[in-house]
């Protein structure tokens, strides 16, 4: 992490903007960009999730108190005749979970090639956490929009996640180098980008869902 950082510093420096700051940024569109097809299929995963919502329900009403592990069966067999799988949504945010480590802990005992250029508005340093929690706020705002927009019904868990969640983001953006809070901030940023048109495209995408 230490190396590629370094490496999109040389870049900015060769293009006049010498920026710690700009790598992170540059760094963070580019994991964005290599993670959008398992983010185009979480979303197709969260609308077939919410397609068969119904049947779901159905299988749960008839099995629940009486036979649990069947339940539990016909669930999992609705989910294969609908092509869906129930973790997807969780692959882009555990794959991005080693990166966010050694993001921080490249970031903790970051040896800069030019200090003078690892500063960010009102940031003195990435390394140092962000003393007016301006980087956790934001972080915290928009996980919550993100969020929003790829709820797909009114589950309780849903509903209580979107509250939650930002708010534990914005408290761990307040505990880490400022250069971790701006990462989150700028993926959470380019996820809102890339969930707009994920959303314009969700008729089309409802038509593959249960598709190969």
């Amino acid at each position: 992490m230490t190396w590629l950082l370094n490496n999109l510093y040389y870049f900015t420096s060769s293009v006049g903007l010498p920026s710690y700051a700009l790598a992170i940024i540059l760094l963070t569109v580019l994991i964005k960009v290599i993670l959008y097809p398992l983010t185009r299929k979480q979303m197709k995963s969260m609308l077939g999730m919410q397609k068969i919502q119904p049947k779901i329900k159905e299988i749960q009403d008839k099995w629940k108190k009486k036979d649990p592990k069947r339940m539990q069966e016909e669930v999992m067999k609705l989910y294969k005749e609908h092509n869906i799988n129930p973790a997807a949504g969780c692959m882009p945010l555990l794959i991005q979970m080693p990166i966010l480590i050694a993001l921080y802990r490249s970031l903790f005992v970051f040896d800069y090639v030019n200090p003078a250029h690892a500063t960010f508005f009102w940031l003195p340093n990435l390394t140092d956490k962000d003393p007016f929690f301006i980087l956790p706020v934001l972080a915290g705002i928009t996980t919550y929009f993100q969020s929003k927009m790829t709820m797909t019904g009114s589950d309780p868990t849903q509903r209580m996640m979107l509250f939650t969640m930002p708010v534990f983001i914005g408290w761990i953006a307040a505990t880490v180098p400022a250069g971790l809070a701006l990462y989150w901030v700028v993926f959470n940023l380019v996820g809102i980008i890339q969930q707009y048109y994920i959303n314009k495209q969700t008729l089309p995408l409802k038509g593959e869902v249960g598709g190969k």
